[in-house]
């Protein structure tokens, strides 16, 4: 099984960050702007990027400033099943990103591509937290 693992640092409290990864304003400002998200166990966050690329997450850890793990239940055939997760950590006022996209069945062109685009929805996360503004997918050049 393969995994993505990718790390950033944001200079911002370690509740914002939270936020940002759990609701409807933050992940839109930093993902995607057509979604539908709510931070509930068992929830199934839907995400749209345009097209009918129509991906579901289901809720399946909330702590609190420290955790969050979605399950993959629709999209692309290689996503389904994988899970995703981001563990934070807060120090001096510095919130670290641990996000882990783990469970791909193999390493293929679509796991490279979406590798790389995981590291952007990291860069997007640090901007919304410290400038107010992200780089959702509608705003982006690919």
């Amino acid at each position: 099984m393969e995994k993505i693992e990718h790390i950033n640092y944001v200079k911002s409290p370690i509740a914002e960050v939270y936020k940002a990864l759990t609701t409807q304003a933050g992940l839109g400002a930093v993902w995607t702007e057509e979604l539908i998200v709510k931070p509930e166990l068992g929830f199934i966050n839907e995400f749209n990027f345009g097209d009918n690329d129509n991906t579901k997450m289901k809720v399946l850890e909330l702590v609190p400033n420290q955790r969050i793990l979605w399950e993959c239940v629709e999209s692309d055939p290689e996503w389904v099943g994988t899970k995703i997760s981001f563990d934070l950590t807060e120090k001096n006022g510095v919130t670290s990103v641990v996000l882990k996209h783990f469970d791909w069945r193999e390493l293929t062109e679509f796991y490279q591509w979406c590798n790389y685009n995981w590291a952007m929805f990291l860069l997007s996360l640090k901007s919304y937290c410290e400038d107010g503004e992200g780089t959702p997918y509608q705003k982006r050049k690919f």
